[in-house]
């Protein structure tokens, strides 16, 4: 006792409602001379500045916080792991937020077809 199987055609397709826009160049000469560009070169480089700078002094921070050949020191007194997962994870976050605008990846959404 087999079941029977009818098999239907696949659907034809339908024509799309919207046009596709032609793929950008990898490089664009143009662009290299607009300001647009160099600010969001400028921004993108002061943020992962900002980002390594933060991120590095937490962790040089608790490495000489915890470290055991120095006198007096506490095993609780550092921002511990978690702190550091924050303080990557929060320079992630802010820099995302305030580079987005400058370096484009809004721009896309906000630009007509």
């Amino acid at each position: 006792m087999a079941k029977e199987v009818e098999l239907e055609p696949p659907p034809e397709h339908s024509a799309k409602d919207y046009q596709d826009p032609p793929p950008a160049p990898l490089i664009d000469a143009e662009e290299l001379i607009q300001w647009s560009f160099y600010r969001a070169l400028i921004a993108e480089f002061i943020a992962t500045l900002l980002f390594l700078y933060v991120t590095v002094l937490t962790v040089i921070g608790y490495k000489s916080q915890t470290d055991p050949n120095k006198p007096g020191v506490d095993e609780c007194g550092g921002v511990g792991i978690l702190g550091i997962a924050w303080a990557f994870g929060g320079m992630i976050f802010i820099l995302v937020y305030c580079t987005a605008g400058i370096s484009g990846e809004l721009r896309d959404f906000h630009e007509p077809i």
